[in-house]
């Protein structure tokens, strides 16, 4: 049963990746990743509960929050096909001094896995002291792990998807 999970979540990954390079363009009519609301929040689960796993941590299953948004178009367009972005964020429980190596452990595995960190800090001046956020180029989704500055105790991660369109779905054009 792992083993079927693993790879489902493998096929999703490359649903994304393959329909994302389908988009070379940048046209407001370019066809979208096709992905079903429950395979996108799998996949945003599996990617939060490998990181907390990197991080070192367990995550509070308390804090998990999954949210679903229309896709707004580049001028202000809102289709009725059923596009959506979706964000899955939860937190990993970490004491303040792990939190600085997990940060880095996990920029290394993203890095390693195509995302480029668009800014990264390990500076207990700021607040959050530790932050990264990261962009996948090709498949345009973004990771976010960072400080949560309401309980020392806790790694805030957030994964978010790019616009997806149900799979079945006739793209609606503009």
């Amino acid at each position: 049963m792992r083993y079927l999970k693993i790879a489902a979540r493998a096929i999703a990954t490359a649903t994304i990746a393959t329909a994302v390079a389908a988009c070379t363009s940048s046209g407001i009519n370019d066809p979208l990743p096709r992905m079903s609301r429950e395979d996108a929040e799998e996949w945003a689960a599996h990617w939060i509960d490998s990181l907390a796993h990197t991080a070192g941590g367990e995550i509070d299953e308390d804090t998990k929050k999954i949210n679903f948004f229309d896709c707004l178009g580049k001028n202000d367009e809102l289709a009725e096909d059923g596009r959506f972005e979706h964000t899955y964020s939860a937190r990993v429980v970490l004491p303040p001094e792990q939190r600085a190596q997990a940060v880095v452990d996990i920029r290394d595995t993203l890095v390693e896995k195509g995302f480029e960190a668009q800014s990264y800090r390990s500076d207990p001046t700021k607040r959050p002291a530790n932050l990264l956020d990261t962009w996948h180029p090709e498949d345009h989704q973004s990771v976010t792990a960072e400080d949560f500055t309401e309980d020392e105790n806790h790694l805030l991660l957030v994964v978010s998807t790019p616009c997806l369109l149900p799979p079945n779905v006739e793209q609606q054009q503009f």
